[in-house]
């Protein structure tokens, strides 16, 4: 159930009985349904306002829209786009505004809406390729209560949560409960891997950037993608999204603001799609101008081993890719192109160093 924000009201004039009624259900349901409805007959006073409905209504104010234009020269934006929005969220004690990393790849400007009334302008402080983050930093006071950071490890499967995306052009930010589904490793196509990726349901299209939060109004994940099937292997498919755990920031937040990244997102960077099935890992697209592409890599071929390691997944991939200290390294990988094996050295480079930035950063 979603709570959508009129674009002209602020959050706190959200009916509460509605916002209560869709956290607890029938529970709530002698919650009075209008201002000027009578109480319960039990007693004559107004229900209290519930501390988690605080919580919510502070996480949601916390959230704030991006709109992104990349680089002209941005190879993101082949896959991506140039003109980018999704969310962000104002954390705690940094300051700083968290979002998904591929909203920001190699961005020129970076606007932060709020309302739909004001807006501005944001620095990239941090782009991480191991987790998957996103860090700006606003150009101006944001006058917002920023959200602190939940433990998504202790997250239970019957816990209420709560997804929370910024403002759009239809409202001010919209409200919808969800349910975790599983928690486990995630290989993404893009030569990305991370481990406790949270995976909810049911599927938000505005998911990027958007936060993730429990009943007390903590921050437990940022959204990443829509997924076909969210469940565990072996349970009936559900469209869900992916969310990249808050737990993964902690370590590693005082050093994205330091350095812009961190040490794991220096690794060796094929510049190939890949996908697995029952017959392995097989190649779908090879990014132009990339190790891969000058190796003469190919969609469809199947990667067989890499550096005389098996490969049984997109995981056994990546993390024998990445092992070692240095990204830019040659790489063996044995391959069955129409039924023939061949084997192709590949000259990787680090990734982070192949990025475009804007001028003078």
């Amino acid at each position: 159930m979603h709570i959508r924000r009129p674009r002209s009201l602020s959050l706190a004039a959200l009916p509460l009985a509605a916002l209560l009624l869709s956290l607890y259900g029938s529970s709530m349901a002698a919650v009075p349904a209008a201002k000027d409805a009578p109480p319960p007959a039990a007693t004559q006073a107004a229900p209290a306002e519930p501390r988690e409905a605080k919580n919510i209504l502070e996480a949601l104010d916390s959230v704030v829209r991006l709109k992104i234009k990349a680089l002209a020269e941005a190879r993101s934006s082949t896959t991506l786009g140039r003109e980018r929005e999704g969310s962000g969220v104002v954390l705690k004690d940094s300051g700083m505004v968290l979002t998904i990393g591929y909203l920001i790849l190699e961005a020129d400007h970076v606007d932060l809406l709020f309302d739909n009334q004001r807006t501005v302008p944001a620095r990239v402080v941090a782009y991480d390729l191991a987790s998957g983050f996103g860090l700006l930093q606003a150009l101006a006071p944001v006058r917002l209560a920023p959200v602190p950071l939940g433990d998504s490890t202790r997250l239970s499967a019957d816990e209420p949560l709560m997804i929370a995306s910024g403002a759009s052009e239809e409202s001010s930010g919209d409200l919808s409960m969800a349910r975790m589904v599983s928690r486990r490793a995630f290989s993404g196509y893009w030569e990305y891997h991370i481990d406790g990726a949270l995976f909810t349901a049911p599927a938000r299209r505005d998911h990027s950037g958007a936060g993730l939060f429990n009943s007390d109004g903590e921050l437990l994940g940022i959204g990443s993608l829509v997924v076909a099937d969210a469940q565990e292997p072996g349970q009936p498919r559900t469209v869900g999204n992916m969310f990249v755990p808050i737990d993964l920031l902690k370590p590693i937040l005082a050093e994205l603001i330091e350095q812009g990244a961190s040490r794991s997102s220096t690794r060796a960077w094929l510049g190939v799609n890949c996908v697995e099935s029952e017959v392995g890992v097989r190649v779908v697209r090879v990014s132009r101008d990339s190790p891969a592409e000058e190796a003469g890599l190919q969609p469809g071929d199947r990667i067989l081993r890499i550096d005389g390691a098996e490969v049984t997944g997109l995981e056994s991939l990546y993390k024998t890719l990445w092992q070692g200290d240095r990204a830019e390294r040659e790489v063996r990988l044995d391959i069955q192109r129409g039924g023939q094996p061949q084997t192709l050295s590949v000259m990787a480079l680090d990734r982070m160093k192949t990025l475009s930035k804007p001028q003078g950063i």
